[in-house]
């Protein structure tokens, strides 16, 4: 049984990203610069068990780090699932590198045989699975002996996002929504899945807050859907004046990096 909150309404990643103007919005709002995807991928390849790995991202979205992989890990081979056809066509659409093969299909359900992964990537998508002892066990079957898990996501106890400062509603919404670190271990621990280690990595997604500015005009990210028109427009304004001044450096998001092995 989930360690989750019960009372706390998880949208599925299906329901949410099938909304096509949310799909398209995604890929321009959640983009970064190459060097800081660069990063990214670097530190998640390193925890693959073997060179040139069979790769599993569970949530793809539009593609982003299932390309990037596919590209950067030498040797490697990576498919890209995801529950919403909307997104797939994103990825289809914009990331269609030739190391990388999209499925459409559920965590708790992967479409994929068993034991044929060396490392899986579940990145900004934990917070929307329902069942999260369920897509761990999907883990299981699908990760060869050895392999790993790769969780990114803000556990609840650490929001800290500069999105917060402009629309403080949502640090509260998130705390709703995002688990804790303790819940996602305990369910991947029950899944059969081992802890390795948790850690924290930042790298900038913009230049500059007027850049930031631009890139969240569209809502690209569904946690805005909470939100009022009213209540975005006021945390966009917020946000442009901030922008106006002095060149503020740039703008830094930090995750939390979860590593599970599978015995």
């Amino acid at each position: 049984m989930s360690g989750r909150d019960p009372r706390v309404k998880i949208e599925p990643m299906s329901r949410v990203y099938d909304d096509e103007r949310l799909a398209g919005a995604y890929e321009r709002g959640n983009e970064m610069p190459e060097r800081a995807l660069r990063a990214w991928v670097e530190l998640i390849g390193s925890f693959a068990p073997r060179s040139a790995p069979v790769i599993l991202e569970v949530g793809a979205g539009t593609g982003v780090f299932s390309d990037a992989m596919a590209r950067w890990i030498e040797g490697s081979e990576v498919v890209g699932v995801d529950a919403s056809e909307a997104m797939l066509g994103e990825a289809r659409r914009h990331h269609s590198c030739p190391g990388v093969r999209y499925l459409p299909g559920e965590a708790e359900a992967l479409p994929v045989g068993a034991g044929g992964f060396d490392l899986a990537l579940m990145s900004r998508v934990i917070h929307h699975i329902p069942d999260r002892v369920g897509a761990g066990r999907e883990l299981v079957r699908v990760l060869r002996e050895g392999g790993r898990v790769v969780v990114r996501t803000t556990f609840r106890e650490r929001l800290d996002a500069a999105v917060y400062d402009y629309w403080p509603q949502l640090r509260a919404s998130d705390a709703r929504r995002f688990p804790g670190e303790a819940e996602v271990v305990e369910d991947f621990v029950a899944a059969g899945l081992v802890l390795e280690e948790v850690t924290s990595f930042a790298q900038p997604v913009v230049a500059n807050l007027a850049e930031y500015h631009a890139r969240l005009v569209g809502r690209p990210q569904s946690k805005f859907n909470c939100l009022t028109d009213e209540d975005f427009r006021q945390g966009l304004a917020r946000l442009e004046t901030a922008a106006g001044g002095e060149d503020t450096g740039p703008v830094l998001e930090r995750y939390d990096v979860a590593v599970f092995s599978r015995p």
